[in-house]
């Protein structure tokens, strides 16, 4: 379902200030054309502010679910950076290092999991009467199982 700026607008507002942000500048962007993200931040720590981009034509059935879920990346933005310089000195810049890769890939698979469990409490703690979204698993089970097979 497509969004609308003052949607997005709408749950910006309430979120920034219960996550503590709301000395932090924040451009609201919508993506049109083909981008595989629900949604993303960019930020520049120094001076407080951030760019929250939103797919105009998210998987995720639930924006406000979405926008949680980039905040809480934001507000954990600056423990995320922290780390990326601990592998640099630890490993170096090289990517292809596999001991980095490694290290990278495992801290990225937990920031991003713990970024979503962090955003479904805050949900769920406020009561948020939306369902969360099931949209990128949704489409991985749709892929595998065959058209008109009966749910079970």
């Amino acid at each position: 379902m497509p969004i609308t700026p003052d949607d997005a607008r709408v749950v910006l507002a309430r979120w920034q200030p219960i996550l503590r942000l709301a000395d932090w500048d924040i451009d609201l962007r919508l993506v049109t054309g083909a981008w595989r993200k629900s949604g993303d931040v960019k930020v520049d720590l120094e001076d407080r502010k951030a760019v929250l981009l939103l797919n105009a034509e998210p998987r995720s059935e639930n924006l406000e679910e979405t926008i949680v879920h980039e905040l809480v990346h934001l507000r954990l933005y600056a423990l995320d950076q922290m780390l990326v310089e601990l592998l640099d000195a630890v490993f170096g810049t090289d990517a292809d290092e596999p001991r980095r890769a490694f290290a990278e890939t495992r801290f990225m698979t937990l920031l991003e999991s713990t970024t979503e469990d962090l955003a479904k409490a805050l949900l769920a703690t406020s009561g948020s009467p939306a369902p969360l979204s099931f949209g990128r698993l949704r489409e991985e089970v749709e892929r595998e199982i065959e058209p008109g097979t009966p749910a079970s």
